[in-house]
């Protein structure tokens, strides 16, 4: 009974449901974000606040703070910058890459950067690379 109940969850796998029940405790729900549900409610996803993005067991969250999104993936040496414009476009290409994306509803637990963002905005001059992104560029260049 077990199986078929977690079979009926929208949750690839049983970390999806261990993130859901992690974040009920502040009252947050997940949605898939490409299910028929969400997709027929047509919310554009700059009026979101927040995104969890799995694959293969790697997890990242693209955040909004202040006005502006973030894609807080530890796999970048620093939060990158995503412009309302490109979030969108940058979730379409998650999923082209097999991603699950997870909308976060709900009222989420305030931070200082929320607090900070929401009165400056920041302008980010070079994009964070992949952690050892710069090592294997020098040592390809050496011989």
């Amino acid at each position: 009974w077990g199986l078929m109940f977690y079979q009926s969850l929208p949750f690839s796998n049983i970390s999806d449901l261990v993130i859901s029940t992690a974040l009920s405790v502040w009252g947050l729900e997940l949605t898939l974000f490409n299910s028929r549900e969400y997709q027929r409610l047509m919310i554009n996803p700059i009026n979101e606040k927040a995104f969890i993005c799995n694959y293969m067991e790697h997890w990242f969250t693209i955040r909004k703070l202040g006005q502006q999104w973030f894609n807080l993936n530890l796999l970048l040496t620093g939060p990158e910058l995503i412009s309302d414009t490109y979030l969108a476009l940058f979730l379409a290409q998650l999923q082209q890459e097999g991603y699950s994306i997870f909308v976060i509803r709900g009222n989420l637990p305030g931070c200082d950067a929320e607090q900070i963002l929401g009165i400056m905005k920041v302008q980010q001059q070079e994009r964070p690379k992949l952690i050892g992104e710069n090592e294997a560029q020098s040592s390809s260049g050496m011989g």
